[in-house]
């Protein structure tokens, strides 16, 4: 595979520098809190730099929201061989392992303690993120419709009974309760017995496909992406 230019490396790794301390600031701040000022500090860049790559905190906000979501649909848009059970088993890990994590907790706590006196904050944070993620997740489930794996009337109200089944209560605590964060345990539990309950609503092939969930291991515990 051919190395990109000297050049190309250097925005890429730049940009990532940028969205780790965006993400960082806004889940300390908030929206109405985090400065550009703050942000680029943090990536270890002037803030004309900042702004070359990213015109506006309203553009970075979005450009953050967006590398966690394509995060957790990358095993929906790059299927491999394992098939459709292990492709929805890893998508709930990662999943879980994305909004799970503290600096996420904090900022969705942070954007809907803003949401009354700034709508239009609450109202970004859905659009690029949730919003995102539901139409990823009703791609997918169309497509696996389409090769015969599952069936349902309404794509929507199907990816809404997947995303609340694996995670929603366990999410809910830890966003209300700062300390009570699941265990590993407890999420495959959740993941298990959501998955269990969707296919069995769903799948064409119930009996198959739980007996493929049943043979799955959980992945060993990722290494923190943002410190």
């Amino acid at each position: 595979m051919t190395a990109l230019p000297k050049r190309q490396q250097n925005r890429i790794e730049r940009e990532r520098r940028i969205l780790d301390a965006a993400l960082q600031v806004f889940s300390e701040r908030g929206y109405v809190g985090a400065s550009m000022d703050d942000i680029a500090a943090g990536a270890g860049l002037t803030k004309p730099t900042l702004y070359q790559y990213f015109p506006s905190k309203d553009e970075l906000f979005t450009a953050m929201l967006t590398q966690e979501r394509d995060h957790m649909l990358a095993d929906f848009e790059h299927p491999s061989a394992s098939g459709m059970v292990a492709e929805l088993y890893a998508f709930s890990w990662h999943y879980a392992e994305t909004v799970l994590r503290p600096d996420m907790l904090s900022l969705a706590r942070l954007i809907i303690s803003e949401a009354h006196r700034a709508p239009d904050v609450g109202r970004a944070y859905q659009a690029s993120g949730p919003d995102r993620l539901l139409a990823g997740m009703i791609s997918y489930l169309n497509l696996q419709k389409q090769e015969g794996r599952l069936v349902f009337d309404d794509a929507e109200l199907a990816a809404e009974d997947l995303w609340g089944l694996i995670l929603s209560a366990p999410r809910n605590r830890a966003l209300h309760i700062p300390d009570a964060l699941p265990d590993r345990a407890t999420i495959e539990r959740y993941i298990r017995n959501g998955l269990g309950v969707f296919l069995r609503a769903y799948s064409t092939r119930p009996a198959d496909d739980l007996l493929a969930l049943a043979a799955l291991k959980p992945p060993t515990e990722a290494q923190p992406e943002h410190t």
